[in-house]
């Protein structure tokens, strides 16, 4: 591709900069191309906690680029950051901070214009952590997350009312997928956000998205909310009275959408593995935890969150900021590398 990928630092106190810095280290191939959006200080920071046992004086420069343009003057062996936040001094590993989660904040709002306007191909965002956006103040709180945030900075690019920009979240690793229709909520709101409409609108998002990766029409299969799907409406109506209606209108539109099936055991129906294919591409869940407890049960190495229904490339890796391990150089960054490997294919299927 010839236009960069941009990376987002994350939360400063988290392993956003560590994991960033160990995949500039371990794997420079993938990252040529890749531009950090961040504090320079903290990624300077992060470089030097990730230097190999015994080879403290080995060579890795973190750069201050002034313009996305300047990547192609970037040596190898060396992390480019562009400086897109304020931060007086890397702030304390571990704890969260208000000041920690506006400079989150302001390096994803960049860097997404960024890839809106044309600038960059993708973006790959490194965890943040929600208490410390809330924290921030400043109209963030409202935002529970990445999604919401970005959501946001695509409706008002494209002139659009928040409604008209819909996304959802997919959680992905190679042996299964699952797209959520409601994403950060609380569980009482959760079930009441199981509607016709968002059950529908969930279907044709993940038709969309998921067609144009694959190349053909994803089979969706689709869990209950209920034990056993509702158990013909023993243990709940909302299998007969809203999802299974919302699964007809999605096939009489020509979708290749089947269920509801059982939520204990359509996980496992779906997964893929060398001994059994999965009997879907993409498992469409009723909430967030249903969904994304079977993903990462799997191993959160090889997974990947992929935000739906944008007019831009956004993945993550699947974990979150992990404070209890922040500063002690031993977090794994192989879901970043598995989400810059999305994000570059991904944004190849848009070029």
């Amino acid at each position: 591709m010839n236009k960069p990928l941009l990376i987002t630092m994350g939360d400063a106190a988290g392993i956003g900069p560590e994991i960033i810095a160990k995949a500039f280290r371990q794997a420079p191939g993938e990252l040529a191309g890749c531009v950090v959006v961040g504090d320079v200080a903290t990624l300077r920071r992060a470089a030097a906690l990730t230097c190999p046992v015994g080879e403290p004086h080995l060579p890795f420069a973190v750069a201050q680029l002034e313009s996305v343009a300047q990547i192609a003057q970037v040596p190898p062996r060396c992390l480019p950051v562009l400086q897109k936040c304020e931060l007086p001094a890397p702030v304390p590993f571990g704890l969260v901070s208000g000041l920690a989660g506006k400079a989150a904040a302001d390096c994803i709002v960049w860097a997404a214009r960024a890839v809106l306007a044309g600038e960059a191909s993708a973006m790959v965002t490194a965890p943040i952590h929600k208490e410390a956006l809330a924290a921030a103040g400043a109209g963030l709180a409202r935002f529970p997350g990445h999604t919401e945030m970005l959501q946001a900075e695509a409706a008002a690019f494209c002139g659009k009312a928040l409604a008209d920009m819909p996304v959802r979240m997919m959680l992905a690793n190679p042996e299964l997928s699952t797209v959520l229709v409601s994403i950060h909520m609380a569980l009482r709101a959760a079930l009441d956000a199981v509607t016709f409409d968002n059950v529908l609108q969930t279907l044709r998002i993940t038709h969309s998205a998921l067609s144009a990766s694959l190349g053909r029409p994803p089979r969706m299969g689709i869990a209950g909310l209920n034990p056993h799907a509702g158990e013909g409406g023993l243990f709940g109506t909302e299998e007969q009275a809203v999802i299974a209606p919302a699964i007809a209108a999605a096939c009489a539109e020509g979708l290749d959408a089947r269920g509801p099936f059982a939520p204990d055991t359509v996980f496992m129906r779906a997964r893929n593995t060398p001994a059994k294919p999965g009997e879907f591409d993409v498992v469409v869940a009723m909430y967030h935890d249903q969904g994304l407890i079977p993903v990462k049960y799997l191993g959160v190495e090889q997974g990947v969150n992929v935000t739906l229904g944008l007019p831009l490339v956004r993945t993550s890796p699947d974990h979150g900021t992990a404070f209890d391990i922040a500063g002690k150089g031993i977090a794994d960054a192989s879901s970043l590398l598995a989400a810059i490997r999305m994000a570059r294919k991904l944004a190849s299927l848009q070029a």
